[in-house]
């Protein structure tokens, strides 16, 4: 049994069954991609694993824990954090507020704390800053720190999201479409900085992602939805040569600028 356990999740709205039977065993420290044409299924799925949406069917479990039935924050609080397709800041916050928010769901002191400023509320109060801090760096966000979110560039409120899943801390990374909008040199930077993430926090990472090249090249496996079904799952190469593949969407070269369009 892999850190994240998906066993026959499914879900239908209004008799269309928009994720049938899914089953997926994410090891620790894998980096693994999930791509499908359009109405895949893809963010529903994320939404299932995340308690968004409840699961008609199949259970979710990330280590010994089953997460079926938990609200997305209790879910996010266990070890399983995402960003989002649509961007989710605090667009009048600034930039190291949006993270601190997120330091703060994990902290350990009280509101009565947080009233009367007690030392144990400034010594939290400032190791939440100092690592807030860190993960700006991170993403080279930390010279913006004090501006408000919404004036970053769309490449700097992408990474701003993913720095804010960190904070939560989790075992399990989701990115849901985390280079879209990205300029080809924001792209590449990308690529290495996923990689980064995954390897200094010791993270596990599911990616959805359209740009075939940045999905191909950084992951190790692959799992391809079509109309809620997996077709397929295997290394990158086995899902560039795999006939089911190519027929729902990759065409004739699987690896050219397919680009499928929303879930």
């Amino acid at each position: 049994m892999g850190l994240l356990d998906v066993q026959g999740v499914g879900i239908a709205f209004g008799g269309l069954k928009a994720v049938q039977d899914f089953r997926l065993d994410l090891p620790k420290g894998a980096l693994q991609g999930l791509i499908g044409p359009n109405g895949a299924g893809k963010t529903t799925l994320f939404n299932l694993l995340t308690g968004v949406y409840p699961p008609d069917t199949g259970t979710v479990k990330l280590g010994d824990r089953v997460l079926n039935g938990l609200k997305p924050h209790q879910i996010a609080q266990a070890g399983l954090a995402r960003t989002f397709q649509n961007i989710r800041l605090f667009g009048d916050l600034t930039v190291l507020d949006n993270v601190k928010i997120a330091c703060w769901s994990r902290g350990w002191t009280t509101t009565l704390d947080a009233l009367l400023r007690t030392p144990r509320f400034r010594a939290e109060e400032n190791a939440i800053t100092t690592r807030s801090m860190e993960l700006l760096q991170i993403f080279e966000l930390d010279k913006r720190a004090d501006e408000s979110a919404r004036f970053l560039p769309y490449g700097g409120q992408r990474r701003l999201e993913m720095a804010r899943a960190l904070a939560l801390d989790p075992k399990v990374l989701l990115l849901d479409e985390p280079a879209a909008g990205m300029n080809p040199q924001e792209k590449v930077a990308l690529r290495n900085l996923i990689r980064d993430v995954r390897d200094r926090f010791g993270l596990t990472v599911l990616l959805i992602e359209h740009d075939m090249g940045l999905v191909m090249e950084i992951c190790e496996r692959i799992t391809v939805l079509d109309h809620g079904v997996v077709i397929a799952s295997g290394t990158p190469i086995e899902i560039q040569k795999n006939p089911a593949v190519i027929e729902a969407y990759l065409g004739a070269s699987p690896v050219a600028d397919a680009s499928p369009g929303a879930h």
